[in-house]
């Protein structure tokens, strides 16, 4: 057993748990990345990040991400801002521009004023393969039967580094049964790796309101990847404006996207709650 300190942070009520091991080696097994994330029982979070020194030097800082189940996942647009500011707070980072590296590839971040942290996202792929999404061709749209209701539902494919299914809803989103749905998507045959799921209701083209099933988690309070993949679904619609405020149950994100062949901004607060020590 030994003493490892760790930050509870958050982005929108989206919290983690952050280990910095870039002076350390460490090893966390499945089962005890879930018991870490037990509200009850241990820290209790979402996400965990875990801080690695970049393997080619290119970058300020490398992360890996683990879901409360204790998967690791590609990317998490929440997370990443943490970790941004995080390492905005060390004494020895003094730049206002950071580069990270995560498993979905490299990124850029800037840190803003009054806590905001604006993230360079890279460029949405609505290539099928991209998330994996098992299907004939690319489309605008999907029809989707669902496992064991049989119920069909349509769907956008994104990925923002980590696989999305978007839909389009009429109704008032607390009228959805977003966990019921979102986790007959997310665990449905046709996504190999599972998928996060968004929810999304179009007030005007440039507001959206935006409920979150994450794969390994179940709804969150806010999602920023789920943010970027629903305004890029909606631009790829024809909805949406070049710039759209995204709210979201624990506040609101701005996403911008001019278009194909650009990145994707994602700009959003990072709040540090506390820091303490356990024993893994």
């Amino acid at each position: 057993m030994k003493d490892v300190a760790f930050r509870k942070m958050h982005g929108l009520g989206n919290d983690f748990m952050l280990i910095d091991a870039r002076s350390r080696e460490l090893a966390l097994s499945r089962e005890k990345i879930a018991a870490l994330a037990d509200r009850h029982t241990g820290v209790g979070f979402d996400q965990l990040l875990i801080l690695e020194n970049p393997a080619d030097g290119s970058s300020d800082a490398a992360y890996r991400v683990f879901n409360a189940d204790g998967t690791e996942v590609e990317q998490c647009g929440n997370g990443v801002r943490c970790i941004a500011r995080y390492l905005g707070d060390s004494d020895c980072f003094t730049a206002t521009e950071l580069s990270l590296q995560g498993a979905a590839g490299k990124i850029s971040a800037k840190l803003l004023n009054a806590g905001q942290v604006e993230v360079s996202m890279g460029e949405p792929d609505f290539d099928p393969a991209a998330l994996p999404f098992a299907a004939e061709a690319a489309a605008e749209r999907y029809q989707l039967t669902l496992d064991e209701s049989g119920d069909n539902v349509e769907i956008g494919a994104v990925s923002m580094g980590n696989p999305h299914a978007v839909l389009l809803c009429s109704q008032a989103l607390d009228q959805v049964p977003v966990n019921a749905m979102g986790a007959a998507i997310s665990g449905h045959s046709r996504f190999p790796r599972q998928t996060n799921v968004e929810f999304m209701q179009l007030l005007d083209p440039r507001n959206i309101v935006v409920r979150v099933y994450e794969r390994g988690v179940g709804e969150t309070m806010a999602c920023g990847t789920g943010a970027c993949a629903a305004v890029a679904m909606g631009r790829h619609w024809g909805l949406l404006d070049e710039k759209v405020k995204v709210a979201l149950p624990g506040g609101t994100l701005e996403i911008s996207w001019r278009g194909p062949g650009s990145s994707l901004f994602m700009r959003g607060p990072a709040v540090d709650v506390f820091g303490g020590k356990i024993e893994i």
